[in-house]
């Protein structure tokens, strides 16, 4: 038996009323037909960018979003026939989203959620404490989370995820608002936890490369609903690994030029406005090392002036744009309307 199994799961949104009104009836397929299977034990990624379909399957599979079609398994157990059967043995953070509530202090609110899910305080208390020692909130453990900044109370987001034992873990984007350091050490302590429980699960979604290459055992590269490849991540790497990448960093934020993907030796190519800094981060796959003139004398000639030029071994963010032709900084959000 999985602890995660999806078969040909799909879930469409209706788009925005104003759509409607005209008549185009368009739908989004936010996951389109996907099926996965995730081990017991396994810290499994879900790596794609914004709008890519990530949350959506995280709130299937947390009972929370119902499946337009298709089925979902948690531990065995349907999450839409048993609803009842799966709550209790699952948790969830999602990075971003509130810590509880503001009039509570920090330990306060994780007992309140432990609470929630019946757990005795006898049991809960050690648990809190010990996650409110990880995560360097016991400093500010009597503080009331409204007074707290917002990195403090992404950490007691994070913290609320682990107090309940959970068998299946979904961390949604769970480093997001957090600063390098407090990043490092959330990576850091997911990593133990999963050791020290080996019969646990853990489903990451992320648009990070970084993060999902560090962490997970295996990685579903996700765009517009699909999956795209499905492995652990050296093995995703080496479908590029003959390939070179070449980083450009372009003053101003024109897009690249259609003809500049038809160039000797490209073989995708991708192109990112920076808006603060005015700038244009083009990230090119070429063949081998021998084209990277050639390109470079192209952008010279089209009087784009570099800032800054690297080349670079492949990395996940490679793989996903030779999939997909697009960069993981691109965001594919659509507006739609829940059904």
């Amino acid at each position: 038996m999985y602890s995660i199994e999806t078969k040909e799961l799909r879930r469409t949104f209706r788009m925005e009323r104003a759509a409607r009104k005209e008549g185009s009836g368009k739908e989004l397929v936010a996951v389109n037909d996907v099926s996965l299977q995730v081990k017991r034990g396994e810290l499994f990624g879900l790596l794609g960018p914004n709008g890519a379909g990530k949350t959506t399957m995280i709130r299937i599979l947390c009972t929370l979003l119902s499946p337009t079609a298709g089925r979902a398994f948690v531990e065995g157990f349907d999450v839409v026939k048993d609803v009842r059967r799966v709550r209790p043995l699952i948790n969830a953070v999602s990075g971003g989203e509130t810590c509880g509530y503001g009039i509570l202090n920090a330990r306060e609110n994780l007992r309140l959620f432990t609470e929630l899910y019946g757990i005795p305080w006898k049991v809960a208390k050690p648990r809190v404490e010990h996650m409110l020692k990880v995560t360097g909130l016991d400093k500010y453990a009597g503080v009331r989370t409204n007074r707290l900044s917002t990195g403090l109370r992404q950490r007691i987001n994070f913290a609320r995820g682990f107090t309940t034992d959970p068998r299946v873990l979904f961390l949604d984007e769970p480093t997001v608002g957090l600063d390098v350091l407090s990043s490092m050490e959330v990576r850091r302590f997911v990593k133990g936890w999963l050791a020290e429980h080996p019969d646990k699960t853990i489903l990451l979604t992320t648009h990070y490369m970084a993060e999902a290459d560090e962490l997970c055992d295996r990685i579903a590269i996700i765009d517009n609903g699909l999956i795209q490849a499905c492995a652990p991540p050296e093995e995703l790497k080496r479908m590029v690994q003959k390939e070179t990448a070449l980083e450009l960093t372009l003053a101003g934020r024109e897009p690249a030029p259609a003809q500049w993907q038809q160039v000797a030796g490209v073989v995708k190519l991708s192109a990112t406005p920076d808006p603060e800094n005015q700038t244009t981060r083009l990230r090119v796959l070429l063949e081998s090392a021998a084209f990277s003139g050639e390109f470079i004398r192209v952008v010279a000639q089209d009087g784009r002036q570099m800032v800054d030029l690297r080349t670079t071994q492949p990395t996940l963010e490679d793989v996903f744009l030779k999939l997909t032709g697009r960069s993981l900084a691109e965001d594919t959000t659509q507006t739609a309307e829940v059904e």
